[in-house]
């Protein structure tokens, strides 16, 4: 077993901060529910506090994470490095849906680039913090560029697209939970 962290420190911050991507993991509470991963990049995520973070949403083709935390919060999030000192930190915890319009919505998106694809901010009250060696982790060279697809798809949306296609494809999971 990996070493288990009282809370984020400034030393586990900055490698959450300098990883190019990260996962989350949530499943539903019924047993034949669907787990979900998903992975995620760009700059989206923030360490709120020792024991907090979150990232802003952006609009997806399914809604599974979002309708997972509102059934029931359970969320791990996982970073992996590619480099050639491996790690894997896991934060365990309980995560919340923000809407436009609520505080934290606007705390969080505040702290990034703005998108026109935003549709919630994520944020989790983390209650495991834990790192284990990666060794079966390949090594890679990271990042040769970020994917724009997302902001370039809802610009050509525009707001009123983006609001359609969320109609579309975000009001409920794969499983039948509500979305947005």
């Amino acid at each position: 077993m990996g070493k288990l962290f009282e809370a984020i420190d400034d030393g586990l911050r900055r490698w959450i901060d300098a990883q190019p991507m990260w996962f989350t993991a949530t499943a539903p509470l019924a047993a034949e529910g669907r787990v979900n991963v998903s992975p995620r990049g760009g700059d989206s995520f923030s360490v709120l506090g020792p024991r907090r973070v979150g990232w802003v949403d952006f609009t997806g083709s399914g809604v599974e994470t979002i309708a997972h935390l509102r059934e029931n919060g359970r969320i791990c999030v996982m970073f992996t490095s590619f480099d050639r000192r491996p790690r894997i930190v896991r934060l365990h915890g309980q995560g919340r849906v923000h809407l436009p319009g609520t505080a934290v919505f606007e705390e969080v998106v505040a702290l990034h680039p703005p998108n026109p694809s935003t549709r919630a901010v994520i944020t989790v009250d983390v209650e495991r913090v834990s790192d284990s060696c990666g060794w079966g982790v390949p090594v890679l060279e990271v990042v040769t560029g970020e994917r724009d697809l997302i902001r370039a798809s809802a610009e050509k949306k525009g707001p009123e697209g983006m609001n359609a296609y969320r109609a579309q494809k975000n009001t409920s999971s794969i499983d039948g939970l509500l979305g947005l």
